[in-house]
């Protein structure tokens, strides 16, 4: 298992969804993915697509300024 970062900071939807997407097909099952983001719209969106995809959301964390969406990446059904 590795654990990697992706930036999607000031990107409105549907980018970091899309970013997400793009990154977790590069990773191997079991690998992390924290997603930061600033569009609110990715605490519904990116567990959602999680949902859809198979993959675990572990953690979504959020303050004023910043939401960090922690992904565990799952084998492709």
């Amino acid at each position: 298992m590795s654990s990697f970062d992706l930036d999607v900071r000031r990107l409105l939807c549907p980018m970091p969804v899309i970013k997400t997407q793009d990154r977790i097909k590069e990773l191997e099952p079991g690998d992390q993915l924290a997603v930061y983001c600033t569009d609110p719209g990715v605490l519904e969106d990116i567990p959602t697509w999680c949902r859809i995809n198979g993959h675990t959301v572990l953690t979504s964390e959020s303050n004023d300024q910043e939401i960090c969406i922690t992904i565990e990446v799952e084998a492709p059904q």
